[in-house]
């Protein structure tokens, strides 16, 4: 019986023995991938010698019965290369996350880790193609995020042999090629806004449109577009492509950027000595599609002195607000410019003047042929606009058949692009704060239009997201609004937002709760981090916010409307988030009669807290 308990004792001893090395081998490893990476010592400055890991004191630890299962490093301004090599030294992990860090390069040997589950790398700065045989040795693998990097290449055949696999997000990255066919039973999948093509395997068919949009050239279900029919397009590029300036998609998604001097390209819009075109290549426009520019003379010379600059001289720049400096057609002939994109109202063109001043040059065609007197008016009244949430017009040029209105260039580019089209630091710094005060910065600019121009049908007009351009602190501007008097009523039907609503589309009129539905689906879209469907001219693609909102609260289950990355990273505002949410289902009711009026609508935003 001694022999017995004595031998006993020594196998207790033995596994206190192994768990000990094995505990203090995990701890080196922990604190060699802390030294491998940049910014490991400041941000993992809990990750110290002689504390065990599973203490509850290491950042992003995660252990279950004192054994190592997951290392959550998210969010930690971490970069540098990963020591795999320590990470496979842990043999009870099985959940990786550096989710919106600055890693760049090739994905590192993370199929080192046999033993993976869940693999999550969204949001940082890894390139370049996967090898096809990546994921052959992760038979564990349940989950895998590599969405918002800039992987190119086809999709690694690999990925389909993982039996185990369930959710697979790929979005927001350059993968090429064709789709392949996937047999696992996916719970979850995005591979939205890469550059795929060809057919959508059967077995993909049962998920929603928000999984395949932005790949331009895929075909089949759940998408419109057949594969048999050549001539037919399905992506957002098709639709929200065309949207102007005001997009932000211009600069990094949707619009190739093409750099031009200034003095070739206003030359173009501002003299007609001879008749030239001018060719805007974009994703919705082939290279033969040319912009033709016919423009008036200019008399007298361009340059000239500040006072003659302020004339009101044919083919010369008529300044209307001078916060930004006064600038003739000389100072914006020296200047580089790219092309921003088309959209119902006109084209629009940044030029980047030699004293650091960038603004966008839209080309206004479909405007009403009023008088130059008339014009000039309504301009002026632009010009002296002055509100923090408001972008006031700099300058104009006229001419009867077009004309040009220069604004402010702002480099963050739009809410839009900022939500759906940026998945870099932009997109992470949309904190529950940083979009509350962005919507409550919309309500108070719109509060501001509905004063200045109270005897409009619509102070606004075209309201969306990709018309809220945001300052460097987030501060939103509105742009594009109170057109609708100025544009031809036939255009505006084709061009304004406000006309693409229920009011308009069942009732054939709008009023000034059309802005306020407007304002409903921003606030949606702010909340749910959804692409609004409202937003597709010919209503495929996205999601409808509305309908999602409205069933949701009908059915006490409006918490599921939160954005993931909202409710996740701040729980304790999720009552305010509700609040918020339930004023957009309030605004977008589709009998104008149940919505609040603006100033309604504003005083609920402004109750709404952090």
């Amino acid at each position: 019986m001694a022999a017995v308990r004595f031998h006993h004792h020594l196998l207790l001893l033995f596994f206190h023995l192994f768990f000990t090395l094995s505990s203090s081998t995990e701890t080196q490893s922990l604190l060699r991938l802390k030294q491998s990476l940049v910014n490991g010592d400041r941000s993992l400055s809990s990750w110290i010698p002689n504390v065990s890991p599973c203490s509850g004191t290491w950042l992003g630890v995660v252990c279950f019965n004192g054994v190592i299962t997951g290392l959550h490093l998210s969010d930690l301004d971490l970069s540098g290369p990963i020591d795999v090599d320590a990470l496979a030294e842990i043999r009870g992990l099985r959940t990786l996350s550096f989710i919106n860090n600055s890693f760049t390069g090739p994905i590192p040997a993370f199929n080192k880790l046999g033993s993976i589950k869940s693999l999550l790398l969204t949001q940082n700065r890894f390139s370049g193609p996967i090898p096809n045989d990546f994921f052959d040795p992760l038979n564990s693998l349940k989950k895998l995020w590599l969405s918002g990097n800039r992987f190119n290449g086809t999709i690694p055949q690999s990925l389909t042999q993982l039996d185990l696999l369930k959710e697979l997000h790929l979005e927001y990255n350059s993968f090429s090629g064709l789709i392949p066919n996937f047999g696992q039973r996916l719970k979850s999948l995005d591979l939205s806004f890469n550059k795929l093509e060809g057919p959508i395997p059967e077995s993909l068919a049962t998920f929603t449109v928000d999984s395949f949009v932005g790949n331009d050239e895929l075909c089949g279900k759940p998408l419109v577009k057949a594969c048999e029919v050549s001539d037919t397009s399905y992506s957002m590029a098709s639709n929200v492509g065309e949207e102007e300036y005001g997009s932000g998609w211009g600069r990094k998604v949707i619009v190739v950027l093409v750099v031009v001097s200034v003095a070739a390209l206003l030359f173009l819009l501002l003299t007609r000595k001879k008749r030239v075109e001018f060719t805007a290549v974009s994703r919705n426009s082939n290279a033969e599609e040319a912009v033709e520019v016919q423009v008036a003379s200019v008399r007298g010379s361009v340059g000239g002195s500040v006072g003659e600059r302020r004339e009101n001289k044919r083919g010369d720049i008529v300044m209307v607000n001078e916060t930004r400096g006064v600038f003739g057609l000389q100072d914006m002939m020296k200047a580089a410019a790219e092309v921003l994109g088309n959209g119902g109202l006109g084209s629009a063109y940044k030029a980047a003047m030699t004293n650091g001043l960038c603004v966008v040059v839209k080309r206004m065609r479909e405007v009403n042929k009023m008088g130059k007197e008339v014009f000039d008016a309504e301009m002026r009244q632009f010009g002296r606009i002055r509100h923090r949430n408001i972008i006031t017009p700099l300058a104009y040029h006229y001419r009867r058949e077009e004309k040009l209105l220069i604004t402010e260039y702002m480099p963050k580019g739009s809410l839009f692009y900022v939500l759906h089209g940026d998945r870099g630091l932009s997109h992470s710094e949309l904190t529950w704060p940083i979009r509350l005060r962005i919507v409550k910065g919309i309500a108070r600019g719109l509060g501001f239009l509905y004063t200045e121009f109270s005897t409009y049908d619509l102070p606004h007009g075209n309201l969306k997201s990709c018309n809220v351009l945001l300052s460097d602190d987030y501060e939103p501007l509105l742009s594009d609004y109170a057109f609708q008097p100025l544009v031809n009523p036939n255009v505006a039907v084709q061009a304004l937002f406000a006309f693409k609503t229920p009011d308009f589309v069942q009732n054939q009129k709008v009023t000034q709760k059309t802005d306020v539905y407007c304002l409903g689906i921003i606030i949606l879209e702010v909340i749910t981090g959804k692409f609004p469907a409202q937003y597709h001219s010919n209503g495929k693609g996205g999601t409808d916010v509305v309908q999602w909102a409205h069933s949701a609260v009908s059915e006490g289950m409006e918490v599921e409307l939160v954005d993931p990355e909202l409710s996740s990273n701040d729980t304790n505002s999720r009552n305010q988030m509700l609040k918020l949410l339930r004023i957009g289902v309030a605004c977008t009711e589709s009998n104008s009669d149940q919505r609040p009026k603006m100033k309604e609508a504003i005083r609920r935003i402004e109750e709404v807290q952090v």
